[in-house]
């Protein structure tokens, strides 16, 4: 079977294992279904997810001159404190910015190849575990809006990591550790705007990747430099396809290719 289309980060559904679709304009392919089959990926051309236009991709799946534009690459979706909406302040398009910054949101731990602390909107639960690779994960508090879910990550990163070793969390090199226990050591490290949303009686979420074979080693194939790959699929994790032959592709992180991808 032969797919072609732009890449965007691959969609998931809750299972065990989980599901992964990469969706494309009018087709798309169920990874988990391709498990053990050879995967041909050629790069076509740049499509900016914005604009559409074939220049090259500067960030986010955007190209240079819509990064710095678009709303939905504003300062805030990567440091949720500098979110300003709350405020009726506007960074890039103040609509935009209230439709996404005052929504409920929530901090939480996830263990992928370590205990890190993150933010999400309440709506990608568990979807921003599953993009992250973790194997477990429990949800802190549950906040209002982006800006005291940016606040408290802050103060909860001088305690703990908040970044996730993704070597590490590909190879599986992971240890299970009491996320209730980290939660409620953390507790009083919350600032007073946030204190009152702890939530204090939930469970850790577990999550089944589907893979049948974890790599001895960390190959990430990058398709600008290397324009045509083919590898026998053996697991799906994060936003990874990993071959057996180590290399690994990281499809989020290549949003924005256009690329022929072709199933044997």
């Amino acid at each position: 079977m032969l797919y072609e289309g732009v890449l965007r980060k691959m969609r998931t559904e809750i299972g065990h294992p989980i599901q992964y679709f990469l969706v494309f304009e009018d087709d798309f392919i169920n990874f988990n279904q391709a498990l053990g089959k050879t995967l041909q990926i050629d790069f076509i051309k740049y499509q900016c997810l914005n604009c559409g236009n074939d220049r090259p991709i500067y960030r986010q799946g955007f190209c240079k001159s819509c990064f710095f534009e678009t709303p939905a690459a504003g300062d805030w979706i990567m440091k949720p404190e500098l979110s300003t909406a709350h405020l009726d302040k506007e960074d890039r398009d103040l609509e935009y910015e209230k439709r996404m910054q005052l929504q409920p949101h929530i901090v939480y731990l996830a263990n992928s190849s370590n205990v890190k602390v993150g933010v999400t909107r309440k709506t990608q639960v568990p979807t921003r575990w599953i993009d992250q690779g973790a194997h477990e994960a429990i949800e802190i508090v549950e906040v209002p809006n982006r800006y005291l879910a940016g606040i408290t990550e802050v103060a909860l990163k001088a305690h703990v990591s908040d970044k996730t070793s993704w070597q590490k969390m590909l190879k599986n090199n992971i240890e299970d550790v009491d996320l209730v226990e980290w939660r409620d050591k953390l507790r009083s490290f919350i600032p007073e705007e946030a204190k009152e949303y702890f939530i204090a009686s939930n469970s850790e979420t577990h999550l089944e990747f589907p893979v049948l074979q974890y790599p001895e080693k960390v190959q990430s194939l990058n398709l600008t430099k290397t324009p045509s790959y083919s590898g026998v699929l053996k697991g799906i994790k994060g936003q990874y396809l990993i071959f057996e032959d180590n290399t690994v592709f990281n499809v989020r992180a290549n949003e924005g290719l256009y690329v022929g991808i072709a199933i044997k």
